[in-house]
């Protein structure tokens, strides 16, 4: 599956080690193109821990040494460290051989341009015409080099350490107890030392780098079980899960429940608001969650197309301080544009000590919102019919067309966009109980319904 800003599928069937050679000297050869310069263009590589992650890191690498690359490798490391490490070199851009959230038996290359962010629609387009041609390759004197960035994870937290939003000697004076999953991805190479150098006593599973998920790795509450119970039985103030690319957080309250990834966040960005004052930006399908935590600090929300790079650039024109999508990404500008687990557990610690009130509490204190998500075969021709139908039957809802259709009130939102990847319609509602959502549902179901048949 090719999309904007990557290449992914089943290792060994739909991906293969001949398939991301082509796209990484693809890419290599475009970012050099756009960087100019009289010497060879340099992209960071590095992946997650997945089995089949050191087979197509060799592949990619040898793209890149075709089209005469300097390459710089950062190893098993989480997603934003090597966004991070993109901006910290200046390099033509940067590689991430990670399936994030996908089973195990996925991987994908994501491609990352010059800035640190991932590709846009129109790079994208201009990054795939050069794979799909004739790739200029190097001379057998000309080819690429490789070298080790040892420093980038390093330089992460220390990046993360020096914001202005933390007050990490109080923070260390505090004593957090943490309960860590890191599903056996690239979380282990930096979540415990993050938390350990903010004085935090960590009780962690799933630490090894070796890519065999003990669980579905998505950091949803029904995956979170084993660290519910873990934050139950040591006592922990908090629990913190991350997929296995590490740029998306689920929190387990210190009652050993899940939270939901939609309030991560939320939570943050309350932090952040209190220091910095702006708007938040998030897409289209999150959480209005987010509405009720921006508006307690005099903020509001600006929403934007789903998919991480959309919300990035808008925050980069909004000049929006935090921003990220429900689903667990935090992207905080000051560090950097792109969602990053660690920041977000770091800025979590900072919501414990300033409210000085367990997380159930402060969690508590928010409207409850039950969001119901389902998928649809697609009709034959454009969709504009159904999102005249939609609009027709929810005629008093607010609505916005950025991406698909989106009907919103004050407590409740539909969302029904085309999947970017799948022959599918996706419908997604919230309400402030599951009746309310199913019921957006099944009105959107009959109207496809219709116009299918």
């Amino acid at each position: 599956m090719v999309s904007v800003s990557g290449v992914r599928g089943r290792v060994g069937e739909s991906l293969t080690p001949e398939i991301i050679a082509r796209f990484a000297a693809g890419f290599g050869a475009w970012s050099a193109q756009r960087a100019g310069g009289s010497g060879p263009a340099t992209i960071i590589i590095g992946r997650d821990s997945r089995v089949s992650g050191p087979m197509l890191h060799r592949a990619a690498v040898a793209g890149l040494q075709s089209v005469g690359c300097r390459i710089l490798a950062v190893g098993i490391a989480p997603t934003p460290t090597i966004q991070l490490a993109v901006e910290h070199h200046h390099a033509a851009g940067g590689l991430a051989l990670t399936a994030s959230h996908n089973p195990i038996e996925w991987n994908a290359l994501k491609f990352i341009g010059p800035s640190g962010l991932f590709l846009q629609a129109a790079e994208g387009a201009e990054m795939r015409s050069v794979v799909e041609g004739e790739i200029p390759r190097a001379s057998w004197d000309r080819l690429g080099t490789i070298d080790r960035d040892q420093d980038a994870i390093e330089r992460h937290i220390a990046a993360i350490l020096a914001l202005q939003y933390l007050d990490v000697e109080a923070i260390r004076k505090r004593r957090f107890k943490v309960a860590l999953d890191c599903v056996r991805g690239a979380g282990g190479m930096m979540m415990p030392a993050l938390l350990e150098r903010l004085g935090c006593e960590v009780v962690a599973i799933n630490l090894e780098t070796d890519g065999r998920f003990p669980r579905e790795p998505e950091p949803v509450a029904e995956n979170l079980t084993e660290l519910e119970a873990l934050v139950s039985s040591s006592g922990a103030d908090v629990g913190f899960a991350v997929d296995p690319d590490v740029d998306r957080l689920a929190l387990v309250s210190e009652e050993g429940r899940a939270v939901g990834e939609d309030y991560t966040l939320a939570l943050a960005a309350r932090v952040v608001l209190a220091r910095k004052p702006g708007v938040v930006v998030t897409n289209l399908s999150t959480s209005r969650i987010v509405d009720d935590l921006a508006a307690s600090r005099g903020s509001r929300v600006i929403r934007a197309p789903v998919g991480e790079v959309n919300v990035a650039v808008r925050m980069r024109d909004e000049k929006a301080p935090v921003g990220g999508e429900g689903n667990g990404g935090v992207i905080l500008q000051d560090l950097h544009l792109g969602r990053d687990a660690p920041v977000a557990a770091a800025l979590i610690l900072q919501l414990l000590l300033d409210e000085g009130v367990p997380l159930s509490r402060i969690v508590g204190g928010y409207p409850r919102y039950v969001i119901v998500k389902d998928k649809l075969d697609r009709p034959a021709g454009a969709l504009d019919a159904v999102y005249a139908a939609l609009r027709e039957a929810f005629a008093d809802a607010d609505v916005d067309t950025q991406d698909g259709l989106r009907l919103s009130w004050k407590d409740r939102w539909l969302h029904v966009r085309p999947s970017g990847t799948e022959p599918i319609v996706r419908v997604i509602a919230e309400g402030t109980d599951e009746d309310q959502a199913r019921h957006m549902i099944r009105v959107s179901r009959e109207r496809l319904a219709a116009l299918a048949g």
